[in-house]
């Protein structure tokens, strides 16, 4: 006796593609083997399950945009500003004053300075020589 054919509510995993479920996990959560849902989506829809789920994943991505710019206006500050800055380029700036003067030099010119102190001074470190109990 042949096993009963599966009855799939597409309702259902269209809700859960639009929520970005995967056909695996669809397939487990309305019992279902996931070939099952595959070749039943081919025979139902006429395309293959991949093809189907791309395009309600895709109505999902935009009933959430759409969501999150009613949201904005609305007067969601937040979404305002985070829609602001993926859709229109804005970004938070700070701006740093110096009242003073700063002295820039090169990197290779302070360990050039360093170097001759060293060799100048008594700071002069020997590699042969132990540190003492301090750890220098």
């Amino acid at each position: 006796m042949a096993r009963p054919k599966a009855v799939i509510d597409w309702n259902k995993v269209d809700n859960y593609l639009k929520a970005q479920c995967d056909g695996v996990g669809i397939a487990g959560i309305i019992g279902i083997h996931p070939d099952t849902l595959y070749r039943v989506c081919e025979e139902t829809h006429k395309m293959g399950f991949a093809e189907y789920s791309a395009i309600k994943k895709g109505e999902g991505r935009e009933l959430l945009r759409a969501k999150q710019f009613q949201s904005a206006m609305e007067g969601d500050k937040t979404m305002q500003i985070w829609l602001g800055k993926q859709y229109l380029g804005q970004k938070d700036s700070s701006k740093i004053e110096h009242g003073g003067s700063i002295k820039t030099q090169p990197f290779y010119a302070l360990m050039a300075e360093a170097t001759a102190e060293m060799q100048d001074g008594d700071d002069e470190i020997n590699p042969d020589t132990e540190p003492d109990e301090t750890g220098t």
